[in-house]
């Protein structure tokens, strides 16, 4: 997670229409007396000609976690005659407070107050615009449905309207086990690390040993609703699409964990809309891998201009969708760059998408149904190991393996060769007629394209937990033995297929770890009847198509000095021991430590996250997530060490959560949480 620069071809731009100041940090005043830290980058002259305004609101720490990312935007912003705004969240970094959780509603609240604030001052003229990535995609949007009069436009990037079925929590109703307990040991060590004494002054420790004392571990409230109950619905703007109609840019790749909201969005937004989807993972695209980067601040600042300054930049005017069409490659954990061109599309959805239906049979995917058999398709708990991570961060190993590694743990069902290439835009989808041996149980489908060399690409996939059949509010037992019709939306994908090359569909009741396994290993039964079938979406190239290239070369300001102090290190590595049968995926990131030659800071982290399991002992499933943190300046010098880690039985979920804090070396603090959570048809 730490921001890196692989792209070589980045322009640096320091010559631009404006002068740009910096307020190095201001406090921005809550209406119950909590103070906001922020940092804005001015145009000079804008006290005596106002201008709009871009917020970036996070809880990632503008002094040291996000000061070199931030510093390529934000001046450039500004350099275009924009007030740039960065903001700490409520309890992080230098703002006051306790961050309890994510997406609260007081975090939208306090950003209502921000708009307020910046519509208040002398360099404004009351138009603001929201920008973020992740953590700032989603509130962007959860602030855009309260329809605030100075939010004039949203950029989003690789986030989500469902904050239940589609995020690091339940993917389709299924434990996200890989990322949920990571995430959430993420935020305990970020939220644990104290202010800056350069900003809060000696009163510095106090504040930290109470945010130490009182910030939460995320997960135990997040697994304490394990149904799409109120909690999740509050953030989540699918519930209501009709409550906000501010213009949105939705922005993501095929290689992040979040594009499938772009779609929805597009869909079902009243306002005005675009979507960009790149090869990208998750990051901004001018500086994403994999590559090809574009220009992407140039087209914030064509949005900004059109919504925020009136201006006529054609944006509008031109396709609601541009998106990456992936050619084929060979199966990597990594790749810089992905071959393929721009494809636009006028409306969402788009008339040049046909359904095509595969039927299966006991191994094959057919064109037409031929008759009914019945598969049975047992549960191997290591299936997924080489599936790679659900969220990549461009990191090298993030990627999926071949999965041949994968396909003989599951049932596949394989095409006849493609005679012609063909093109997938949108959601692949998998129905099937199913039954189960055990009351609870899930299922995960793996789309995979067959090279002539045997080679298996993973193209898509996708998990629903067969219990949230009616529904995720209400799940309820399954009756062993008995049918039910199942539908498994895939993951969005822009992928062309050539021709010689097969299709393939894996299906699974087990996906580790990305999904935490079911109570007992599962039998399920899928019956080949004309309701089983494969729906791919194929896109038809028109006759006229160009093929051109709507993007400037990506450029952005100068990225602030550093120091090297460690360099960046990373091991992702898949263990089995013979004797007691059991799986370690051992997944290691020495994310460096490095010094701000501005002001002075130092900081660097490494991450530990192990995911064990036994071969057909469900529970022995076990996730360990552990962080070190340091941040410092001369003899002010911090560390954290958390430990996170969740087991399970059949009748409860255990959580450990372990936080101890250090001043030069010295232990000033720890804490352990357990916490016992019943299991509700997970």
């Amino acid at each position: 997670m730490v921001f890196n620069v692989r792209d070589s071809k980045l322009q640096i731009k320091r010559d631009f229409p404006y002068d740009v100041h910096e307020i190095e940090n201001i406090w921005i005043p809550m209406k119950d007396g909590t103070k906001l830290s922020a940092k804005i980058w001015l145009p000079e002259g804008a006290e005596k000609t106002p201008v709009p305004a871009i917020l970036e609101y996070l809880p990632y720490r503008k002094n040291d976690f996000t000061f070199l990312r931030d510093s390529i935007r934000h001046p450039y912003f500004a350099g275009h005659g924009y007030a740039s705004i960065r903001v700490d969240i409520r309890g992080s970094g230098d703002s006051d407070g306790i961050l309890y959780d994510e997406y609260l509603p007081r975090e939208q609240e306090d950003a209502l107050e921000i708009l307020e604030w910046i519509e208040a001052q002398p360099w404004s003229t009351g138009k603001v615009g929201m920008i973020g990535k992740s953590w700032g995609g989603f509130n962007g949007l959860q602030v855009a449905s309260h329809q605030p009069k100075q939010l004039k436009a949203v950029i989003t990037l690789c986030s989500t309207d469902d904050r239940f079925a589609d995020d690091v929590h339940y993917m389709g109703g299924n434990i996200l086990a890989s990322d949920m307990l990571w995430w959430s040991s993420t935020m305990l060590a970020y939220n644990a690390r104290p202010a800056d004494p350069a900003y809060v002054g000696d009163e510095w420790k106090d504040k930290w040993l109470n945010r130490l004392e009182k910030t939460p571990p995320f997960v135990e409230e997040w697994l304490t609703h394990q149904r799409r109950d109120h909690y999740w619905k509050q953030g989540s703007v699918c519930e209501n699409y009709s409550s906000m109609t501010v213009p949105v840019f939705a922005v993501g790749g095929w290689a992040d964990g979040y594009t499938n909201a772009i779609f929805r969005l597009l869909e079902n937004l009243k306002g005005p809309k675009k979507g960009l989807i790149g090869p990208w993972a998750h990051e901004y695209p001018e500086v994403a891998v994999p590559g090809p980067a574009i220009g992407f601040l140039q087209e914030c600042l064509r949005w900004w201009d059109h919504w925020l300054k009136d201006k006529d930049t054609g944006m509008m005017d031109e396709p609601i969708l541009r998106a990456w069409m992936q050619d084929y490659v060979p199966p990597e954990v990594d790749y810089e760059e992905r071959p393929g061109r721009w494809i636009e599309e006028q409306s969402w959805p788009a008339p040049s998408i046909e359904t095509k239906r595969y039927f299966l049979d006991k191994s094959n995917l057919l064109d037409q149904w031929d008759k009914e058999n019945k598969v049975n398709i047992s549960s191997v708990q290591q299936h997924g190991l080489y599936s790679g991570v659900w969220c990549p961060f461009g990191q090298p190993g993030d990627l999926a393996s071949d999965q041949r590694m994968e396909d003989g743990l599951s049932v596949t069902f394989t095409s006849e060769v493609l005679q012609e290439e063909m093109e997938l835009l949108g959601f692949p989808n998998m129905k099937m007629t199913v039954s189960s041996d055990q009351k609870e149980a899930m299922i995960a489908v793996r789309l995979c394209d067959i090279a002539p060399d045997g080679a298996s690409t993973l193209i898509s996939w996708g998990m629903m937990n067969l219990n949230h059949l009616k529904g995720h509010e209400h799940p309820e037992d399954l009756v062993p033995g008995e049918k039910y019709i199942v539908d498994v939306q895939l993951n969005a994908v822009g992928q062309k297929v050539p021709s010689g090359h097969k299709l393939q569909v894996c299906v699974s009741p087990t996906y580790w770890p990305h999904a935490w396994p079911s109570k007992k290993p599962v039998t399920l039964t899928l019956f080949t009847d004309e309701n089983t079938k494969l729906e791919l979406p194929i896109r038809h190239r028109a006759d006229n198509e160009a093929e051109s290239w709507p993007f400037q070369a990506p450029e952005a300001a100068a990225v602030a000095k550093k120091e090297v102090l460690r360099k960046e290190k990373r091991e992702r590595v898949i263990q089995y021991n013979l004797l007691s049968k059991e799986w370690v995926l051992d997944d290691f990131s020495d994310e460096g430590a490095r010094k701000i030659i501005e002001n002075g800071v130092e900081y660097g982290s490494t991450n530990r996250n192990v995911y064990t399991i036994k071969e057909g002992d469900p529970l022995s499933a076990k996730a360990t997530c552990k962080w070190s943190l340091t941040v410092g300046r001369g003899e002010w010098q911090t560390r954290l060490e958390t430990s996170s880690q969740m087991t399970s039985d059949l009748e409860y979920f255990y959580l450990k959560n372990i936080v101890t804090a250090f001043e030069s070396d010295q232990e000033i603090f720890s804490k352990t949480w357990d916490k016992k959570i019943r299991r509700d048809f997970q």
